[in-house]
């Protein structure tokens, strides 16, 4: 297919990537445009898992007050240079980031921080709600395996849907922006308040960890 100026100039306005990456896309996606969008997004973030060791001793704190003043965010997004820091593409990304967190109050940052007391916690309190239901316990597990499955996507910043765009997690939003910057980035830690509320959510990531890549 015919790859015209006008579809990569299309494709580079939705993903923000370079005009050759987005040629390549396209050209793999033989010309389908959503297609080609996965493919970038899939780029970006191979390129971030190449980076993910990378030194990030430089970026921003942001803060974020939503909702008339009753929820605050303030957020610690790292990258590897004071000069990508000032780029308006770290800026947006570190704004979106800290109004996701407002939005869908993550508990931890990546899987990795997630303490196995949290973990078993939580999954001691589906076992007993779904015992009250009065189900054999071979169906009780089940039910606390599927619900366990998607345990990392509704506390975990990095996995969760991008309040944004749902058909992308946080994680593969900040892997599309490590892509077109080509430094890595990470969210260091987090504090999110919202008003009425007995304590706060505080979520800092531990660096020397390694990322899981299932």
């Amino acid at each position: 297919m015919n790859i015209t100026a006008a579809m990569v100039k299309e494709l580079r306005e939705k993903s923000g990537a370079p005009m050759m990456d987005c040629k390549q896309a396209l050209s793999e996606a033989k010309g389908d445009m959503e297609q080609a969008f996965i493919v970038l997004r899939k780029k970006g973030m191979a390129t971030a898992a190449k980076k993910a060791t990378r030194v990030t001793s430089e970026g921003t704190i942001t803060s974020y007050i939503h909702a008339g003043g009753k929820i605050g965010v303030l957020v610690e997004v790292n990258c590897e240079s004071d000069f990508v820091a000032r780029t308006d593409d770290f800026q947006n990304l570190v704004h979106d980031v800290a109004m996701h967190i407002a939005a869908s109050d993550p508990k931890f940052v990546r899987k990795e921080d997630v303490t196995p007391e949290a973990f078993e916690k939580e999954k001691d309190i589906y076992r007993a709600q779904a015992a009250a239901t009065g189900k054999p316990p071979q169906v009780v597990e089940k039910i606390v395996e599927g619900k366990m499955s998607k345990f990392y996507e509704e506390v975990c910043l990095l996995e969760q849907p991008f309040i944004k765009d749902q058909t992308i997690s946080v994680g593969q939003l900040i892997g599309a922006v490590v892509g077109k910057l080509g430094e890595n980035i990470s969210v260091r830690r987090f504090a999110r308040f919202k008003v009425g509320d007995q304590g706060e959510t505080i979520a800092i990531s531990n660096p020397t960890q390694v990322p899981k890549t299932e």
